[in-house]
Formats: C-alpha cells, sequence, structure tokens
C-alpha cells in the first residue's frame, strides 16, 4: 500500500515523519512509530487478529462467516470504536421513484444514478409505499422500472430527465484509481462503468464485460470485453476505443498509485502483493493480462467467492493506457503523481470517459454538473440526462428543506428543524417516509496513540486545550479497555442520534456493530468452538447471532444482536445496545484501580479530557455533539469531561480525521465522522480494515499504523 511503501523507505533512510502538533509540535520518529504501533495493536487486537487468521483457514464458507463472526466479537469487545449509525433510517421527502436504481449493499453502483426515475413533484407516501411492495414482489424479474413507469403515469405524475442533489464535499482526484475516499468515488463512479453492474433490481448484469467464465479450479475468470465501447474526453470528443488491455492499465495504476483500496486485490490475484510491495517490478507477472483485443483474464492465488461481487468498484476500473500517458502518466517504477508533467485526474477535464456522463461544470464548493455522454454504449438505459451536485456547507439548517419545496434539489432528509417545519406546513403528512438503511457503518473512533493535538494541515485549526499532563493521562486511559468500554457504554446514542434524525426516529437508525448483522447468512449447519462448548449453528443462522453467541460467553455487556428487537423478529440494528449508566460505572471502577496502579488518579477533582472535533458552522452537529457529552460526563459523575474542540467549518472537520493518512496525523481523543461502506459481500471487507502492519485502511482511525 501507499503507506506501506512511504514508511518503508523512511525506514530505510532512517529519517524522522515531521508532524506540527499544535502545542506539542514535534518529528515523528518513523521507526519508533512503527514500533510503537505494533505494540499497540498486538496489546489491544491481539485477539482479533488471532481468531480472524483462524476464520481465514475454515474449510468452507459457512463456516467462515461463523468465525469471522467471533473474530468480530473480540474486536466489538476491544471497544476501540463505538458504533453509531448507518444512512437512512430518517424521515424524508423526495421526487426519487424507489429502486429504480442499484440498492445492493455493497461496492459503488449504488451510486450510479443514470436510470434512476424522477418525477416533477414529490411522491405521496402512499404511492411510494406501493412502489416498495411491487419492488419486492418483482425483484430480479427486471419488469420494475417498466411498471414504476405505468404506475406513475396512471397516479398523474410526470418523470422529468434533470436530477439534481445536495453535497457537501468536492472530490480531492478524479482519478478513481488512485482513491478510497467517498468523496471521491461518488462522484467518478458516473464517468466510467465496470465490468459487470448491479441493476436496480440488485441483480449483476454485463456491463463492460459481456460474459464471465470461471474455470473448474476457481482460479482463472475470463471476460469478454464488449466491443464498440469508446473513450471520449470531457468535450465529448473520442480518444480510444474500451478494449481489455484497459483494464490491464487501469489495474497496474491502481497499484502504482495505491490509493488505499489496493489491499482488495492483494493475496485475490496472483503477484498482486508482490508488486504492490515493490517485490516484482515487472507486471506481466501479476494475474492480469489482455488475452487479446477482447478478452481479459484474471488469475487468482485461491478461489475467492465474492471475486465478481467486486467488478463494479473503483479498483477494477478501466482506464485508456493512452490517454493516461498524454496526460503526463506512468507506470511502475516510473510512476510520480507529483511530476510537473503529470495532469491525470487532476480536474474532471483530465480524464477519459467511457460511462453515462461527462462532467460539463465542476466549481469547488458550487456546482458539479454531468451531462448525458452521446457516445455512451447503453444511452437508451440513461433515463437521467442533467445531474446536477449543489454545494450545501450546512450552516443553515433548513436549506435541503426549502431548496427541496422549491425544486432546486429532487429529496432531502428532515432533521430536527426542518421536520416541524414540514408538519406545519403539511408536506410531512402527505410525502414523508422513512429512509432505508443500508451497510455503511459510521463509527466514532478512540485514538490511542494521539500524537497530533491541531490539525496537521494547518496547525493554527482545531488546537487541543490540553495540557501536556492532560495529553499523557487521556493516552494511558484510552490505552485501558474498561475506560474505553466505559466511555462506550455511557454514551446515549439515541439521544445524540435524535439530533440528526429526530426524536421518534433516533433508534432506527442505530448500529450495534462494525459488519451489519444480517450482512451474510450460513449456507449450512455449522459447528464452531465457543469458549470451549461445541456450539452448532443451523443453515440460516444470520452473522449476528454468532457474534452475540461469543459476546455473552466471553462476558460482555454488549448487545450487538437482540433477539427481541423488530417486533420479536431479532435485529442488531434499530435499538441501542451498548448505552447503560449500570455497565458504564461498573467498567469505570475497574478503569480506575487499574489506572491507579500506573499512578493515575481519576475523579472528579482529576478527570480525564476526552477531545472531540466539533463543525461549528453546523447547529445539529453542534447539537449532536453536546448529546454526546452531556451524557457522556453525567453518566461517569464528571469524572470524564469531553472537550469540543472548534473547527469552524466542514473543512478543519475532515482534515482532523476523515483525511488523514496515517495514525499520527489523527487529532481527536474521539472523532465520529468515518465509517466503512463494504467493497464486495464477505465480511472481510471490513475485518480487513483492522489487520495490522499498514494492511488495514482502518486502523489509522485509533491512532497507529
Amino acid at each position: 500500500m501507499k503507506m506501506r511503501k512511504v514508511l518503508s523507505l523512511t525506514l530505510a533512510a532512517a529519517t524522522c515523519l515531521t508532524m506540527s502538533a499544535g502545542a506539542f509540535a514535534e518529528e515523528v520518529d518513523s521507526e519508533a512509530y512503527y514500533a510503537k504501533s505494533t505494540e499497540i495493536y498486538n496489546e489491544v487486537l491481539g485477539e482479533f487478529y488471532d481468531a480472524y487468521m483462524t476464520a481465514k483457514e475454515a474449510d468452507t464458507v459457512s463456516e467462515k462467516f461463523a468465525l469471522m463472526a467471533v473474530a468480530e466479537a473480540k474486536l466489538m469487545e476491544s471497544a476501540v470504536m463505538l458504533p453509531t449509525s448507518t444512512p437512512g433510517g430518517m424521515y424524508a421527502i423526495s421526487r426519487v421513484v424507489p429502486f429504480s436504481n442499484s440498492s445492493v449493499l455493497w461496492g459503488n453502483d449504488w451510486e450510479r444514478y443514470y436510470s434512476r426515475l424522477i418525477t416533477t413533484e414529490p411522491i405521496k407516501s402512499e404511492d411510494r409505499a406501493e412502489m416498495k411492495a411491487k419492488w419486492y414482489e418483482v425483484k430480479g424479474t427486471g419488469t420494475y422500472n417498466e411498471w414504476a413507469k405505468g404506475y406513475l403515469e396512471e397516479k398523474g405524475y410526470t418523470l422529468k430527465d434533470t436530477y439534481s442533489i445536495g453535497y457537501s464535499s468536492d472530490p480531492a482526484t478524479w482519478d478513481v484509481l488512485a482513491t478510497s475516499r467517498a468523496a471521491d468515488s461518488e462522484a467518478i463512479i458516473n464517468t466510467y462503468d465496470g465490468l459487470l453492474e448491479y441493476d436496480n433490481e440488485n441483480v449483476l448484469q454485463p456491463a463492460l464485460a459481456t460474459s464471465c467464465e470461471v474455470s473448474e479450479d476457481g482460479l482463472t475468470y475470463t471476460l469478454k470485453i464488449r466491443e464498440g465501447v469508446e473513450w471520449v474526453d470531457s468535450q465529448g470528443r473520442k480518444v480510444d476505443d474500451v478494449t481489455a488491455d484497459d483494464f490491464v492499465a487501469g489495474m497496474q495504476h491502481m497499484m502504482d498509485a495505491q490509493g488505499g483500496l489496493e489491499y482488495l486485490v492483494q493475496g485475490v490475484i496472483v503477484n498482486a502483493n508482490e508488486y504492490i510491495n515493490g517485490e516484482i517490478t515487472d507486471f506481466a507477472e501479476v494475474g492480469v493480462k489482455a488475452v487479446d483485443d477482447y478478452t481479459l483474464e484474471y488469475t487468482l492465488e485461491a478461489p475467492c467467492t465474492y471475486f465478481t461481487t467486486m467488478f463494479g468498484y473503483g479498483v477494477f476500473a478501466p482506464m485508456s493506457r493512452e490517454y493516461y500517458e498524454s496526460q503526463g502518466g506512468k507506470f511502475g517504477l516510473e510512476y510520480d503523481a507529483s511530476a510537473a508533467d503529470y495532469t491525470y485526474g487532476k480536474d474532471a477535464n483530465s480524464i477519459a470517459y467511457c460511462g453515462p456522463y461527462l462532467v460539463t461544470n465542476s466549481t469547488a464548493k458550487n456546482t458539479i454538473v454531468f451531462k448525458a455522454n452521446e457516445s455512451y454504449w447503453n444511452k437508451d438505459a440513461v433515463n437521467v440526462k442533467t445531474l446536477t451536485w449543489l454545494y450545501n456547507d450546512g450552516s443553515d439548517v433548513t436549506k435541503a428543506y426549502n431548496d427541496m419545496k422549491a425544486g432546486v434539489i429532487d429529496g432531502c432528509n428532515l432533521n430536527s428543524s426542518t421536520l416541524e417545519i414540514a408538519v406545519e406546513d403539511g408536506w410531512f403528512d402527505q410525502y414523508h417516509y422513512v429512509s432505508d438503511t443500508n451497510a455503511t457503518s459510521y463509527m466514532g473512533f478512540y485514538n490511542l496513540n494521539r500524537n497530533a493535538f491541531a490539525n496537521v494541515a494547518d496547525p493554527t485549526t482545531v488546537v487541543s486545550p490540553q495540557t501536556e499532563d492532560d495529553a499523557a493521562r487521556t493516552n494511558a486511559a484510552l490505552m485501558n479497555v474498561h475506560f474505553r468500554r466505559a466511555i462506550s457504554f455511557a454514551a446515549d446514542r439515541g439521544a445524540y442520534n435524535a439530533q440528526t434524525v429526530g426524536e421518534d426516529l433516533k433508534y432506527t437508525s442505530l448500529r450495534n456493530s462494525y459488519t451489519p448483522w444480517n450482512f451474510v447468512t450460513l449456507e449450512e449447519d455449522v459447528t464452531i468452538d465457543i469458549n470451549g462448548t461445541e456450539t452448532t449453528f443451523p443453515a440460516g443462522t444470520n452473522y449476528g447471532v454468532i457474534m452475540q453467541a461469543q459476546i455473552d460467553a466471553d462476558g460482555v455487556a454488549i448487545k450487538a444482536y437482540d433477539p427481541t428487537a423488530d417486533g420479536g423478529n431479532g435485529s442488531g440494528d434499530g435499538y441501542d445496545g451498548w448505552y447503560n449508566v449500570e455497565n458504564a460505572v461498573a467498567e469505570l471502577e475497574i478503569a480506575i484501580e487499574e489506572l491507579a496502579a500506573e499512578g493515575i488518579v481519576i475523579d472528579e477533582a482529576n478527570p480525564i479530557y476526552i477531545d472531540l472535533p466539533t463543525p461549528m458552522n453546523s447547529e445539529v452537529y453542534v447539537n449532536q455533539k453536546n448529546a454526546y457529552k452531556q451524557s457522556v460526563e453525567a453518566s461517569l459523575g464528571g469524572k470524564v469531561i469531553v472537550n469540543l474542540v472548534e473547527c469552524v467549518d466542514y473543512n478543519e472537520w475532515y482534515y482532523a480525521g476523515y483525511y488523514t493518512d496515517y495514525g499520527y496525523e489523527a487529532n481527536y481523543d474521539m472523532y465520529d465522522l468515518s465509517g466503512w461502506g463494504p467493497d464486495y459481500g464477505d465480511p472481510s471487507t471490513y475485518l480487513d480494515t483492522f489487520l495490522p502492519d499498514f494492511a488495514g485502511y482502518m486502523v489509522k482511525c485509533i491512532g497507529i499504523f
């Protein structure tokens, strides 16, 4: 990975990682930092790692899923992060027809907007409910969209070919192969097609690949590439034909750029890991090749049951080799994104397009406009001819609702302020619905190795109020698992969530684990060891049931799955399975006793301070952080104080943690902006993000690697 390569070079040169850290400005010695990261990982996440490695050796898919659930139980018990919520579960009003584009739980296909059906007026609540019921009835038949068009006409709706939404973060790059940030991929996904893509009924369909054959041993995937597809520039002028080599070029560039998602193919595609780590330099040795102009072949290290579920994702995106080189791009050891003549992906005019849209306007913190690509191979399927993104900095909590009513944007969620307005003006009763939740899990991460006490990007911003003694005490406390559990159990997540979704729905979008409880189910009966007891889980058992069995056996007071939730149907979402003042106090008492042995006194006169970056430009988020602060401080009797550290805008908030690349840059004790959405249909898409040695993308959020 990029982080691994940079660090190994730094270690070899025996230099230091320079970091400005406000009052604690210093240089971070890279060798010492790596050693400290490894020490913390082994102490805090060693049980998780051992259990996860055991799961990876399982003989069957179902046994693997069961053992991964055990590993995740260990991850949750470590309390290095507190699950907060998942997107959705909010009151909303929209002109978008439900299920008119993909709703699959992993990858980016749900962000391909071209197939969406948009009405000129908001869709009434009862009509939306009827359409959703129909989708579940006909799912997989390929008939829903045409049925929906007829239904809408019968009900008096008019469809339009424009769609406008709000957005809050500009793409930092337009190179989809060199990024792992959602703000980038959400935009770029609309400029290219993948090999296979999930349709609006969540069926995997041919896209740039017309067929896919798998060898009997499961190691070779042979795909036929669609002929006649063109690459064009931002003006719609042809620059190349799409061929099998574009997927080879794209894969090599992705491994060269190492934008953070290359781990998806490490250990999966032959020699991907070796190329990424620099052990081999000849890309011809990597298991991806163009057999001829329109035949693409992938060779795997071992059978991978979820391989095709990744084909619509950015790491498998094609790239025109000729166009890339015309923008100063090079491959292998010659790759240098900092070169003066390297312009690829710097803006929307420096990429080639083979997807449904061309970007015709991209003005930072203002507007992004996508226009239908007239050369698109599947242009008859494009329902939205003009897709417009309009920037919203969040300072006006009523802006999205007012813009939605005026037709400036085509839908919005209702926050606690606009919900009241919508009720008063009658729009709530007529048009409201509860938006679906998805598989993205937002978490509150605890920094176990804090080095930054101001934003690295600008050390004059988001400056911690802590003294050096405060910081040392906080670090020692956060290294104690009972302290981490105490502050996790002390947070009233319902009150926290109510600030964004309203009191009525404060539990609807709460998540209680990292991997959603129902992400996978067992395909066959499985017997595994739970703390010395052979335990059988029947076919059809959800992942969360097994996770909870291990948590219960370990005696940790987390309810990641509750069989009584959802009206007795059982669920891992929709309730608060962490908040419990009695449990919080009990865990804090253990932490106080253990920390006292280290010479650290914790009481009302000597509290532990927790820095939580807070965007002061947003009334909703300020209220949310205050709800967190009030519940933690009240639950723990003032022995823990939460500092709401000022971020003047979203940009400073993002740079406190979301935009960081290494753990030593993380400027917080607790940070609740980041989360993870799945890249493919296997729990490892979540659990791999907590691997050590710079392999896990999210471990940086806890201050290591």
